[in-house]
């Protein structure tokens, strides 16, 4: 009777080890796949971000070349503007209005 009991304990505890690590195994590979999962979520909103920032930077540029052809145009009608106010300053000046 007690070789009995000692076999089924030896038994228990064998089999106790043997599923604990079968539990640990499947646990192991299960977080590796959630891990993964996470990781490609991550990589997939972070490649989301980037897209958007490329966009804002080619609007950024588009928007600069606006700006400085603008203040080309600026500076070529204040130039002019100037150029028009010297000649009505002469004319003004001469008397031949």
């Amino acid at each position: 009777m007690e070789t009995a009991l000692m076999v089924v304990s030896g038994c228990g505890t064998v089999c106790s080890i043997v599923f604990a690590y079968l539990a640990f195994v499947r646990n192991k590979r299960k977080d590796e796949v959630d891990q993964g999962a996470h990781g490609g979520t991550i990589l997939t909103e972070i490649g989301y971000i980037k897209s958007g920032i490329d966009d804002i930077k080619k609007k950024q540029e588009v928007q600069d070349a606006r700006y400085l052809a603008t203040v080309e145009r600026l500076a070529a009608v204040e130039s002019s503007v100037e150029l028009a106010h010297r000649r009505l300053d002469e004319w003004t000046a001469c008397g031949t209005h």
